[in-house]
């Protein structure tokens, strides 16, 4: 049986190692997957190449940041060495950002496009001559709900999240006659380590959205093995989280004044706290 070839950027921890240990225990009978784990995190992307090789599984690190267009080439370059292809990218790679308009920085804007949105473009233009060279091949791109159904005080993290689900569309129909599949997953809030990375001046939203990942109700491991079911189905929009899909389904069938009336209600007595608190400009 031909092993499925697998890159995961944003491998090394978090919800991306999730993913990785996912895949590899619906394969651990079978030894069929070979997984490349590209970060920018060397010690913690080799402590799970190791949890993946305990597993049977295949795997190697590759240093990999993805807005540099010459680490994705290199990282390219390492896989087609070792497995003269890939058949699944998951482009998990990426960072969150919080605040109110004024309390987002232009700067925050375009690091967090930077990295969410334009650093999976260039992985996307950068693989898919692989898997048209090879005449097969599926882009699972990580966007959130967020990018569905926005909330106050994140519209940065909202904006870039609805170009992922965009993005991923306009490839879904593009590659289509070419035989290259794509998913958009889109999870809510669950634990997991995002917050690390998280950009605010407002102090805030930053305990707000740390309240949100503690009181999660799924887990990393739950979401991925989730987003495994449902890939396996090929699904194009992968919604994980039962409140995340009867958020989308009542924006989808009911008239958007009434929705967003409800949205606004329920969402005052967060904006009232962040126009109370301070900016911290440090």
């Amino acid at each position: 049986m031909k092993a499925l070839r697998l890159l995961i950027t944003g491998g090394a921890t978090g919800f991306g190692q999730a993913l990785a240990l996912t895949w590899a225990k619906h394969h651990q009978q079978t030894a069929t997957l070979k997984v490349c784990i590209a970060d920018i995190h060397e010690a913690r992307g080799q402590e799970t190449v190791a949890k993946l090789t305990q597993r049977g599984t295949e795997a190697f690190f590759s240093r990999c940041d993805i807005t540099s267009e010459a680490d994705i080439h290199a990282t390219k370059q390492e896989i087609i060495k070792r497995w003269q292809g890939v058949d699944v990218v998951i482009n998990n790679a990426g960072v969150a950002t919080g605040g109110s308009l004024k309390g987002e920085s232009l700067e925050q804007w375009q690091w967090v496009f930077n990295i969410n949105l334009f650093g999976m473009v260039k992985v996307c233009q950068s693989f898919v001559e692989v898997f048209r060279q090879q005449g097969q091949g599926y882009f699972i791109n990580i966007a959130s709900q967020a990018g569905l159904t926005p909330i106050p005080l994140m519209g940065s993290y909202n904006a870039v999240k609805a170009g992922v689900v965009s993005f991923s569309e306009t490839l879904k129909s593009e590659l289509a006659p070419e035989n290259i599949d794509v998913s958009v997953v889109c999870p809510s809030f669950f634990r997991t380590n995002l917050d690390e990375s998280m950009r605010t001046r407002e102090q805030f939203m930053r305990d707000s959205i740390s309240r949100q990942f503690n009181k999660a109700e799924m887990t990393a491991e739950q979401v991925a093995e989730e987003v495994w079911r449902q890939t396996q189905k090929r699904q194009f929009l992968i919604i994980t989280h039962k409140s995340g899909k009867a958020a989308y389904y009542m924006k989808k069938w009911l008239p958007m004044d009434w929705y967003l009336s409800k949205i606004i209600k329920a969402t005052r007595k967060m904006v009232l706290k962040a126009k109370e608190g301070q900016v911290d400009n440090g």
